[in-house]
């Protein structure tokens, strides 16, 4: 499996979903960790396993079920990734974010990413929703590192208003018309796949981080250096206060991600309904 691209590939793995009879989807969607059932709300006229489409690499966790799908949701056509891939499955940062520049190829104007996450900031409670504003990277890895591909963006890409400002907007809007709780804060991205130490999240509160996680990072800097708007909540599963510091699951993750859905749902399908 290729851990590179060059912009011939993004064309071979866009012209394939092409044939599959995706064609010009506007809202891209990636769902993360046991936040799949936006899945149930869309009039599904396409499925693709990622272990067909040239070039992508597959989910290896257990969550994230590994397909692209295409179809209507509130009215809008969207393509929605059930299933990201992380660093830490062993995958280059272009494997990961690989899926973004194929989205904006094939017609993505707008860009909503999810993720789950655990709470730095401990005003912030387990099963709320934060809107992130902005990101700290702690990747040892950058998507953009080596040659830059000049047909998709430039060499060095702004990132100082890294999550689009009017979408934002628009998601808190939103939010308070359907009165849904969103939080807003500054989402830090760590390799894992452990979680953090008392010391780590100490650490991580000290830089001014809100909330943390193990994603959504590379693919907004991709996003930025194509110049696909994007925005992200993070689903908050765990409450990271490391002087009452208890293990926790996977399991309890997803518990409590199913119990924040229903809200994430409210305000993506809302929002797609606006743009």
């Amino acid at each position: 499996m290729k851990s590179t691209f060059i912009y011939k590939d993004i064309v071979e793995t866009c012209d394939y979903l092409k044939d599959q009879g995706i064609n010009k989807p506007q809202i891209g969607i990636i769902l993360g960790t046991g936040l799949g059932k936006l899945i149930n709300e869309i009039e599904i006229e396409k499925e693709v396993d990622y272990a067909d489409i040239p070039y992508f690499p597959v989910s290896t966790v257990e969550s994230h079920k590994g397909k692209l799908i295409y179809g209507k949701l509130a009215g809008k056509q969207v393509l929605a990734m059930q299933g990201r891939f992380h660093y830490y499955e062993g995958y280059s940062m272009q494997q990961v974010t690989l899926p973004i520049r194929v989205m904006k190829l094939l017609g993505v104007k707008t860009l909503l990413i999810s993720n789950a996450a655990g709470a730095v900031n401990l005003d912030y409670k387990k099963g709320s929703l934060m809107l992130i504003d902005d990101h700290i990277n702690q990747l040892p890895e950058n998507p953009l590192t080596g040659a830059n591909m000049k047909e998709m963006g430039v060499r060095f890409p702004d990132m100082s208003q890294p999550y689009n400002f009017e979408l934002n907007k628009t998601l808190r809007q939103v939010a308070s018309a359907e009165n849904v709780i969103l939080h807003e804060g500054v989402y830090v991205s760590v390799p894992g796949p452990n979680l953090e130490t008392r010391a780590e999240y100490r650490y991580l509160r000290s830089l001014g981080a809100d909330a943390v996680g193990m994603s959504t990072v590379p693919e907004v800097i991709v996003a930025n250096h194509i110049g696909l708007p994007c925005a992200a909540i993070s689903v908050l599963t765990d409450e990271c206060d490391p002087d009452n510091l208890h293990p926790v699951s996977l399991q309890e993750i997803l518990d409590i991600a199913a119990t924040a859905e229903e809200g994430l749902i409210k305000v993506f399908k809302k929002v797609c309904e606006k743009l």
